[in-house]
């Protein structure tokens, strides 16, 4: 019987040799045994023969054939993303399927249903408005439900009554891979920048990356938005990538007015299991012309396959921080590249790494440096001296000075601090005892409303204790300010405002993020206190205030890229002000005014601060200028998750390779639910010297049975 090496979801490096008795295709799922249990797996290739003696080969029991195998382009990605990130193939390749692919239970494909015309227009009633739009509309194709109900409010009860009446009828909907004609609502005249920015993509010959460096506000959106027409009437397929869940359902539902025509669907993790397959299978049958989704969609099934968008290309959540450790933005740079087609970088605080790259010419950059509407101006930055300023719990008289002025003229302000709960740590004024989690190093933090103290890195949580447990003083003292004590002190101050706190505590509920934005864009609100929720991709037309607390914490911080966020994150925040015809204006409290992120945000200038970021990062030796690896191992044993480390170490130094081999350290966080946790950092001033040795390397020699251990290439978090 032929061979087939196929992918298991085990922590092994290498694929597992099977024996079929029927013809199967490259990518395909199958049905096998394996230690005793059955398991999906994917068929990677062939081969003639197997070095596994023939006696202990065993017989694929069954080959799936309820969905298409994966392609051999989206095997040749997976199979990179196993090698650069030194993951196990079969892990690799099933997390990139969704979860209903990965059981054994078959799979319904369902057809795509929707409604055709069966008898003449004509006929139909003209008091019977809404029903004549359906009519009209069917009269050029059929069209799914969804697609009619866009018509009007009243749409689904009139599809109810044309199809009794005999109007219309249910049928199949095959989509064809061409859309010759694509119709673009709501066009806008482009800018000349943008426009600029529209044809140096397109006249774009196979593979180009493409960095758009836009302020907030100009346009970038309606760069995507034209760039998208033109590839959709080319009869390709888009994917753009957005770095968070909370953004998907607003885009979805702006790209979907902007192309009615056009099907679209979305793809992240608050999917249901059933929504993501359906999703992912239009995606890989070519019905679905632009993919919307967070990092898991850059391994998406798209045939067609012509332009990726990887929009805020410098946010952190794109990077996966367990498992396959993969960059989505990197992946799908070499996606593109793969497939020879145009992908683009949208940021207006790009990240060093991509910055440099367009500096020295491997990125093409592409600069708007004006806001789209010729009425909206950049808003005013300055910075109020905490160590000048009267202050009432942790926001100065000055800042609710401003509140008081907007609530009084009908504009909406943001008091921005990311920082969720009431305080940070509560605290005995009598022994110095704090809130100490039992199973971190980290504090537990203080949540008034609910009387709980929750640690945010283990999820432990306990009642707020009404005596200081090591001394049994009764005062106890929150220190320091969270999104719950900046509205418990507006809501005092501001008693007939309308404050809306918006959180990972207070969005919990599945629609309660969608109903504050429509509550925002009514003007029903009169001030924002949120995380780092609000600071990206949000339009709020009357929004021109814009406070930010406890700035300065990320200035101590031991990341080197600490002070690279915190300025992407207040420009960010910042470009939410201001953004229709009222000025906007933007107030940092800091006790470091002078400090030069703060004389650059003034000035709206990322160029001058990204030049002293990568001089510095020069003369240190950090990234882009070095190529970095990092070998994490926790577990519950202290002495054996740091006798470990210290012997790869070894190992790596043995190897007299020309990488540096740093000394092993604590984590930030050097013990996490009961886990300590280590790490051991390797650098190399080539990606191509940097791989060699990590295959070199060989640490699965080393035992490690009762440690964690993940390596982590080209680390964001230290």
């Amino acid at each position: 019987m032929p061979i087939v090496r196929i992918a298991l979801d085990v922590p092994l490096p290498t694929l597992f040799d099977y024996e079929v008795d029927e013809p199967v295709s490259m990518g395909q799922r199958v049905l096998v045994e394996f230690r005793r249990r059955q398991q999906i797996g994917v068929v990677i290739e062939g081969a003639e023969k197997s070095d596994v003696p023939q006696d202990r080969i065993k017989q694929v029991i069954r080959v799936l054939k309820d969905c298409e195998p994966l392609s051999e382009n989206l095997l040749k990605l997976l199979k990179f993303c196993s090698d650069y990130y030194h993951y196990p193939i079969g892990p690799t390749v099933l997390s990139a399927l969704p979860t209903r692919l990965r059981a054994d239970k078959p799979i319904v494909v369902k057809k795509r249903t929707g409604l055709r015309l069966v008898r003449d227009p004509s006929m139909l009633p003209a008091r019977k408005m809404v029903a004549r739009r359906i009519i009209d509309e069917l009269a050029k194709r059929p069209c799914s439900p969804s697609e009619l109900r866009r018509l009007a409010p009243t749409a689904g009860a009139q599809m109810k009554w044309l199809e009794k009446e005999g109007w219309i009828e249910p049928c199949e909907l095959k989509e064809s891979y061409s859309t010759p004609s694509v119709q673009l609502a709501n066009a806008h005249t482009l800018t000349q920048e943008q426009q600029e920015a529209v044809d140096q993509v397109l006249q774009s010959k196979g593979f180009g990356c493409y960095l758009l460096h836009g302020i907030t506000g100009s346009g970038k959106t309606e760069v995507y938005v034209h760039l998208m027409h033109r590839i959709l009437e080319r009869g390709g397929q888009i994917l753009l990538l957005v770095p968070e869940i909370n953004l998907t359902p607003q885009l979805e539902g702006y790209f979907q007015s902007r192309f009615p025509d056009v099907p679209l669907v979305s793809l992240h993790s608050g999917l249901s299991e059933n929504a993501r397959l359906e999703n992912w299978q239009q995606a890989q049958a070519g019905e679905a012309r632009i993919v919307l989704g967070t990092r898991l969609s850059v391994f998406a099934e798209l045939p067609a396959l012509s332009l990726i968008i990887v929009d805020e290309e410098h946010d952190g959540s794109f990077k996966q921080q367990d498992g396959l450790r993969y960059s989505a933005r990197d992946v799908a740079i070499f996606r593109a590249s793969q497939g020879g087609l145009p992908i683009v970088l949208g940021s207006a605080t790009p990240s060093l790494e991509s910055y440099h790259n367009a500096q020295i010419g491997r990125y093409r950059l592409i600069k708007l440096t004006q806001r789209a509407k010729a009425e909206s101006r950049l808003p005013r930055m300055g910075c109020i001296n905490v160590n000048q300023s009267v202050m009432t719990e942790g926001v100065s008289e000055r800042l609710l000075g401003e509140i008081g002025s907007r609530i009084s003229r009908g504009e909406q302000s943001l008091i921005f601090i990311n920082r969720r709960g009431y305080a940070p740590v509560l605290m005995c004024t009598e022994c110095g005892w704090m809130s100490d989690c039992r199973h971190c190093a980290g504090k537990m933090v203080l949540h008034l409303k609910d009387r709980k103290l929750r640690c945010h890195h283990c999820g432990s949580q306990q009642s707020i204790p009404s005596s200081c447990p090591g001394c049994g003083h009764a005062g106890l003292h929150p220190v320091g300010s969270g999104t719950q004590r900046v509205e418990s002190l507006l809501q005092a101050k501001y008693p007939d405002a309308r404050i809306l706190r918006v959180d990972k505590d207070s969005t919990r509920n599945k629609h309660a993020w969608k109903q504050m934005r429509e509550q925002i864009h009514a003007n029903e609100v009169d001030i924002l206190v949120g995380t780092q929720m609000l600071a990206k991709g949000h339009d709020f037309p009357a929004l021109t205030l814009v406070g930010v607390l406890g700035a300065d914490n990320a200035l101590y911080s031991a990341d080197f890229r600490a002070a690279e966020r915190l300025f992407a994150q207040l420009m960010q925040v910042a470009g939410r002000a201001g953004r229709a015809d009222k000025p906007g204006e933007v107030q940092i409290q800091t006790a470091f005014p002078d400090h030069p992120l703060f004389r650059c945000l003034k000035h709206h200038d990322f160029d001058s601060w990204a030049s002293q970021l990568l001089s510095e990062r020069k003369m240190a030796g950090f990234p882009p200028f070095v190529f970095q690896a990092m070998l994490r191992a926790e577990g519950k044993i202290e002495s054996e998750v740091y006798a470990y480390l210290e012997k790869v170490r070894a190992l790596a130094i043995a190897l007299q390779r020309e990488v540096e081999v740093f000394g092993v350290v604590p984590a930030s966080l050097a013990r996490r639910a009961n886990h300590v946790r280590a790490q051991l950092l390797i650098q190399a001033q080539s990606r191509k010297v940097l791989q060699q040795f990590l295959r070199d390397w060989r640490i699965e020699e080393i035992p490690h049975a009762r440690l964690h251990r993940s390596l982590d290439i080209d680390p964001m978090e230290f």
